[in-house]
């Protein structure tokens, strides 16, 4: 099969799509054939040299940690599902593959009218909104600054905000303010001069701050939250600790994916998908998440 493997670490430049063996599910893992998956931020990441928090990735490896495809083989033990369901998942690396084995347990069912591209860039970024929300302990009658508010994980963590009955001021570039609004954002631009901007947008006050877009934005937070606790970021951990907020971190989980699903096939939870391309072209598929004004997720479709 055709997979994305990142022979060493460096740029873009050093994505290959290769041809390696097709997995077999082991006990209780399913083989999916896989039909979209999510680029992240973390895999630009990781292809540059990060590991995450108690994991230790080391060259040659497949990228990739969500998709959305077909069973199309069991493990033995596995339960839950069976060949042809329609099924969309995580897990740390593989996902970026023709196929991908998984834990029966990290998957969840697809809606049939949920399109390939966006079931395949939920999981990721959605479970970082919702996780990191919670963390924050965001919820009816706060206000809450989300920055970078149009990316792949804002977007969804303003969503979640408005459905959980916070106010939330959004920042972006200017392009992004109508699709804000769209969302049930109050936008705001980022750059010099933010922190009068957000207080001549809530003149009641902040009550928390979620960064997924780093760029300053927890020194601005800082002067609009009293409560640090109330502060976190997932993508700028070293200001985070200087400063004394938090670091948001944790497991995902099919329950809180199901949820997101959940969610989407309710209608409040809308899903932009910037653009899509096929293995071949992955290095671009990086270069334009490392730009870092995609709105919405960008999407590889094997």
């Amino acid at each position: 099969m055709k997979a994305v493997t990142v022979p060493e670490f460096g740029g873009p430049e050093v994505l290959r799509v290769t041809e390696v063996p097709v997995p077999v599910p082991g006990p209780g893992e399913v083989r999916v054939r896989v039909y979209a998956a999510g680029v992240q931020p973390v895999d630009l990441a990781i292809r540059a040299g990060f590991s995450p928090p108690g994991a230790r990735i080391e060259p040659p490896f497949t990228l990739g940690n969500e998709f959305a495809g077909v069973v199309d083989q069991l493990g033995a033990s596995s339960y839950g599902w069976e060949v042809g369901d329609e099924v969309l998942g995580f897990r740390l690396l593989g996902g970026q593959a023709e196929f991908v084995t998984v834990d029966a347990a990290q998957l969840v069912a697809k809606p049939a009218t949920m399109p390939w591209e966006q079931a395949g860039s939920l999981s990721a970024s959605g479970q970082t909104a919702h996780l990191a929300l919670s963390l924050l302990g965001v919820g009816a009658g706060d206000t809450v600054l989300v920055h970078g508010a149009s990316g792949g994980v804002g977007t969804v963590a303003v969503q979640l905000a408005r459905a959980w009955g916070a106010t939330v001021i959004g920042t972006a570039s200017e392009p992004n303010h109508a699709y804000l609004r769209e969302l049930g954002a109050i936008p705001v631009a980022y750059g010099p001069g933010l922190v009068g901007r957000v207080r001549a947008a809530a003149p009641q006050g902040v009550d928390a701050a979620f960064d997924a877009a780093g760029r300053g934005a927890l020194e601005a937070s800082v002067e609009l939250v009293a409560d640090r606790d109330r502060i976190g970021t997932v993508v700028d951990y070293p200001t985070a600790e200087r400063l004394g907020v938090r670091q948001l971190r944790g497991e995902r989980t099919a329950a809180r994916l199901t949820e997101l699903v959940e969610l989407w096939e309710a209608g409040g939870l809308g899903l932009e998908i910037a653009e899509t391309f096929p293995l071949g072209r992955v290095a671009d598929a990086h270069r334009l998440v490392g730009a870092g004004h995609v709105r919405g997720k960008v999407v590889l479709t094997p």
